[in-house]
């Protein structure tokens, strides 16, 4: 090794270990003008010898234009979204919930909930080799260049290992008031609070703009990793220390929910201290074994919760009311407020929910009123402030017809709503539109609200089959539409006809048919024509397909209009088929790992570890992470930890590699 190459690395080692130091540990070793000495040699070497620059160079947190958009990223294991507490009953009933279903006590890891934007880390050999953001939790985007800026994210691990590190990007109170003086003194619209502000700076293009904005972030959980012998996850954010990523310190591992409650009640009266934004507490299930053992609804895991601190509350005033139309025909009144801050944005309407809400808390046009963010997301009115009425304001009475068809609106039995049951309803098709085009439906890029709202108006669709039928020539017609928007959205559409069934039946918005229940469907029928003819009796049979979801099913596919749809979404070349892995019933019920919960631990040599995961789950078993009481086989392949000697201490079956291809041969 010559003398540059080797001071290039001495450089890099001391910077690194200086940057660790300063940003992480909040120790610095040496003075800002000695770590700009040794950053402004290393730059000095790279440019003259680029062949010398190491992936991990400190010189490569500057930031960099990307050249396009970002590049979509599919995550291996879905980041799944957390379910809501919002008072301590709630922790309350999400314990019993536990306790439940799980035979020994649980430990709980109790965390700040950042209020940030989640992102992906992913190491190779201990290399940062991609950022991503959470996106729709199965595909985000490739914001590497831009998380590579972050000052606490190391660009190596102190191991080669390869992990996938999960966290939240965040902006410092601090930094947001310097980003806002500065967007003021150049006359630009301020942020409206830290989250949007990191967010936006993370997706910029130009990743300068991301590195003069001074994120930071916390690592909260870990992905697919190969790392070994960690069984819980108060051990994967201690090793997580360990490796240089940021953790949050203030952490704790509570042994019940009276101790979790009360870290809940000390952060709700101290969050205001921090030098960051938090919208509430995360509680998990410490063992994994425990976690795997609850698993996971839909859109959550049964392990975790998020308690939401109690909303900020501000008074104002309802100028107006008015109603909206869901894609169901449901009446939503709709609150029109003057505009008021509440929770770092702006206010200017708040949902009222049906016409009950709006007689039982007596609520007039003209009122003052206390509004708040349910959970810090939804505006809601509280109620009325009567002390302050004048006289002057005005009962509000609902409509007895449909304010977009004038049909008569009825009440369903058991229902508080109001709805419009006219199948021609213009505002209802507009909402099943919008609904068909969503991220969690056909994922049409670029078909908003608005776009869906001028589609409608100039007669360029009447149902959602005619969405395939728009030109470039149609789209350029409308506001705001240039040629390349109007060309990636006739692409967007394009593409869309290729989607697996389940996409395509969640987007019809069939009553009580939600992602779940449409990804059953299609796994069990695996086209439309087949699930068409399903009968209640069939259906019923299906695991977690209840009787309303059935009738729904079957009273949908009843109607002659939805059946006409369908064929015309064939006619404009719909596949319509379910393109994801089709499970066989009688191999998954009589396979060779038929109910079976199987661990995979150590290295595998001749199959990849997803390769033996899909293969084990082909032939009925259950791939966990963890060994537990309920593990029935460990699959144990070179230099196996703790795994195995907890499965020995067990009892539990075990099988090297060998076997397995063995068994998976017969």
């Amino acid at each position: 090794m010559d003398k540059l190459e080797q001071r290039v690395k001495e450089l890099n080692k001391l910077l690194y270990d200086y940057g660790y130091a300063y940003y992480t540990l909040d120790t610095p070793l040496v003075s800002d003008a000695v770590y700009d000495q040794y950053l402004n040699e290393l730059i000095a070497l790279e440019e003259q010898h680029p062949s010398l620059v190491l992936p991990d160079s400190p010189t490569q947190r500057v930031g960099a234009s990307v050249s396009e958009g970002f590049q979509k990223v599919t995550h291996t294991t879905p980041m799944l979204s957390l379910s809501n507490a919002f008072s301590e009953e709630d922790l309350l009933d999400f314990d019993r919930r536990i306790r439940g279903m799980i035979d020994e006590t649980p430990t709980y890891v109790c965390e700040l909930k950042i209020d940030g934007l989640a992102v992906s880390l992913l190491y190779e050999d201990g290399i940062l080799v991609r950022g991503a953001t959470r996106g729709d939790g199965t595909t985000g985007e490739d914001i590497t260049t831009n998380i590579k800026t972050i000052r606490v994210v190391p660009l190596r691990l102190k191991d080669n290992v390869t992990l996938e590190a999960r966290g939240e990007v965040y902006m410092s109170k601090a930094s947001f008031q310097k980003l806002n003086e500065e967007r003021a003194e150049r006359e630009e619209e301020l942020a409206a609070n830290p989250r949007n502000a990191a967010a936006g700076s993370l997706r910029q293009l130009d990743s300068k703009i991301a590195a003069s904005r001074n994120l930071s972030m916390f690592v909260y959980g870990m992905g697919d990793s190969e790392v070994q012998n960690i069984d819980a996850h108060s051990e994967a954010l201690n090793y997580f220390s360990v490796q240089g990523l940021p953790t949050n310190k203030e952490t704790r591992v509570c042994s019940s929910m009276e101790e979790v409650i009360a870290f809940v009640q000390e952060w709700t009266a101290k969050r205001t201290d921090l030098p960051y934004e938090i919208d509430g507490i995360v509680i998990k299930v410490d063992e994994y074994a425990q976690q795997e053992e609850l698993g996971f609804t839909a859109k959550s895991p049964r392990f975790a919760i998020a308690y939401k601190f109690p909303a900020e509350e501000v008074v104002t005033t309802i100028i107006g009311i008015d109603l909206t139309i869901g894609r169901t025909g449901v009446i939503t009144p709709t609150a029109i407020l003057e505009p008021a801050q509440v929770a770092g944005s702006t206010v200017q309407r708040a949902s009222l929910h049906n016409e009950d809400l709006i007689r039982e808390k007596d609520i007039r046009i003209g009122d003052r009123v206390i509004i708040r963010k349910a959970g810090d997301i939804i505006p809601e009115v509280v109620g009325v402030i009567l002390e302050e009425r004048k006289g002057t304001e005005i009962p509000y009475e609902m409509p007895t017809n449909c304010p977009a068809c004038d049909s008569e609106l009825v009440r369903i039995e058991e229902e508080v709503a109001l709805r419009c049951v006219n199948p021609t309803c213009p505002a209802q098709i507009q909402e099943g539109i919008y609904h068909f085009a969503s991220r969690n439906a056909m994922n049409i890029e670029g078909l908003g609200e608005k776009v869906v709202e001028q589609l409608f108006r100039e007669q360029l669709v009447k149902d959602i089959s005619d969405l395939y039928k728009l030109t470039v020539d149609d789209l350029v017609k409308l506001e705001r539409m240039g040629l390349k928007s109007a060309t990636n959205l006739v692409e967007a559409i394009e593409s869309s006809k290729t989607n697996s069934m389940e996409r395509v039946l969640f987007g019809l918005g069939i009553r009580h048919i939600g992602e779940k229940a449409a990804k059953i469907l299609s796994e069990t029928y695996h086209h439309f024509d087949a699930l068409m003819l399903a009968n209640k009796e069939e259906l019923i049979q299906i695991f977690e397909i209840g009787e309303k979801m059935a009738d729904s099913i079957i009273t949908y596919f009843e109607q002659e209009e939805a059946v006409q749809l369908i064929e015309r979404l064939k006619e404009v070349g719909l596949a319509l088929q379910y393109t994801g892995k089709i499970v066989d019933a009688a191999t998954l019920e009589n396979g060779l790992f038929a109910g079976k919960t199987v661990v995979l631990t150590g290295k595998l040599t001749q199959l990849t570890r997803q390769e033996a995961k899909e293969q084990i789950e082909a032939l009925g078993g259950k791939v966990a992470g963890s060994v537990s009481k309920k593990t029935d086989l460990v699959i144990a392949g070179e230099e196996a930890g703790s795994k195995l000697e907890k499965a020995t201490s067990l009892g539990i079956e075990t099988w090297d590699e060998q076997k397995l291809l063995d068994q998976l041969a017969e």
